[in-house]
């Protein structure tokens, strides 16, 4: 009997044991360091060229802070579009969130969404695609939401200028704020 018989053309037997090492999880946790070091990287320089990203998040957590209508309008999940309508992009490493300045409907917001809240992130100029299938915050874990934290629509916009809506027609904002699938994005294994 040759080792052919026993192995595949991969070299590995056909079944393969349980792995007792995190293997799914370490490689998730390599690719959304991936994502957060393109956010910080654009907080810092802009986007290059003609780079955009979309991030899909789970607005049904209570620690994402966006608005009422917002929260309302996607109840479980939504995908914003980080390419021309955007500010004050910021990755806070410490508290584990990404925050951004959209404006929907004509209107500024602040959005704050913890990475772990995340579950996909694209740059569809080149066809990359990352889907995030654990969160390593559990379904079932309270989360407590920081003492002041404000809706952006509870804020002052005379006070807090960065929440001030940008110049925008209404079908730029419509485009910008549009869900859509990544499906498309995906990579592929090679057939």
């Amino acid at each position: 009997m040759s080792d052919d018989d026993h192995n595949g053309q991969d070299g590995f037997e056909h079944e393969l044991p349980e792995s007792l090492l995190p293997y799914d999880d370490w490689v998730e946790d390599a690719y959304r360091e991936v994502m957060l070091r393109a956010i910080e990287h654009v907080a810092a320089e802009g986007l290059p060229g003609a780079h955009h990203f979309y991030l899909t998040f789970r607005t049904n957590r209570p620690d994402v802070i966006i608005p009422a209508r917002l929260r309302a309008q996607y109840p479980e999940e939504m995908t914003i579009v980080l390419q021309h309508q955007f500010w004050d992009l910021a990755l806070d490493r410490e508290k584990n969130v990404i925050s951004v300045g959209l404006s929907f409907g004509g209107v500024g917001s602040i959005l704050c969404i913890p990475v772990n809240a995340i579950t996909a992130f694209a740059d569809p100029h080149i066809r990359m695609a990352l889907r995030f299938s654990h969160s390593p915050l559990e379904e079932d874990e309270d989360v407590e939401i920081p003492e002041g934290a404000v809706e952006p629509d509870d804020i002052d916009p005379a006070h807090h200028p960065e929440v001030q809506p940008e110049t925008t027609s209404s079908e730029d904002v419509k485009k910008d704020a549009e869900v859509v699938s990544l499906a498309a994005f995906r990579k592929r294994p090679p057939t």
